[in-house]
């Protein structure tokens, strides 16, 4: 099987192509930051708006959540989302890549592994929130680095977010991101 040598790959693919950065960025760190952030949300949704919410599947479905990249590299956003056509050919080639991968799989695997690549459109807003607020973070870190490449992108990341109107991004964000803007000293150490 292929399928997790090509996985190991996902280092390999490096994020905000465009933009010049003070901390390079690759898909590997990002889905696993994005699987934090959407287990996060579902335990938020959980136990702080009493809503039921598998959080251990959204950070799974985080995790492959930008697997075809492996196939088709990052399309800087300015393109993936230029317009609706653009969007909806570059959403098939995701699927198409997807599916690429998933038949690299021994097929006793299969199975267990699509749920993987499956979201409902529930789980799809919540792992899509987890995305933004890692792009957010990249955001904010690279600001305070002194870098003002990300100052337009980290507005339009966090308007992004407050515009999905998810209740636990909102609370993620009330609670949670304010912390990103403090130096280690701030932050305290054990």
């Amino acid at each position: 099987s292929h399928f997790f040598a090509y996985l190991s790959r996902m280092r390999f693919i490096q994020r905000w192509a465009l933009m010049r950065n003070t901390a390079p960025e690759n898909v590997q760190e990002h889905s696993h930051e994005t699987a934090v952030y959407a287990h996060a949300l579902g335990i938020i949704r959980r136990e702080i708006f009493g809503q039921e919410c598998d959080a251990e599947r959204l950070a799974v479905l985080a995790v492959y959540h930008d697997a075809s990249e492996i196939l088709t590299g990052d399309l800087p956003t300015p393109i993936k989302y230029h317009d609706r056509t653009l969007r909806d050919a570059y959403k098939k080639v995701e699927h198409a890549a997807d599916e690429r991968l998933l038949a690299m799989l021994p097929e006793e695997l299969l199975g267990a592994y699509e749920s993987a690549f499956t979201a409902s459109e529930d789980e799809e807003k919540l792992v899509k929130a987890a995305d933004k607020l890692s792009a957010l973070r990249q955001c904010i870190e690279e600001r305070k680095a002194g870098n003002r490449e990300f100052l337009s992108a980290e507005e339009q990341t966090r308007r992004a977010i407050e515009e999905m109107h998810l209740p636990e991004a909102d609370w993620f964000m009330e609670h949670c991101l304010g912390a990103f803007e403090k130096n280690l000293d701030e932050l305290g150490t054990m």
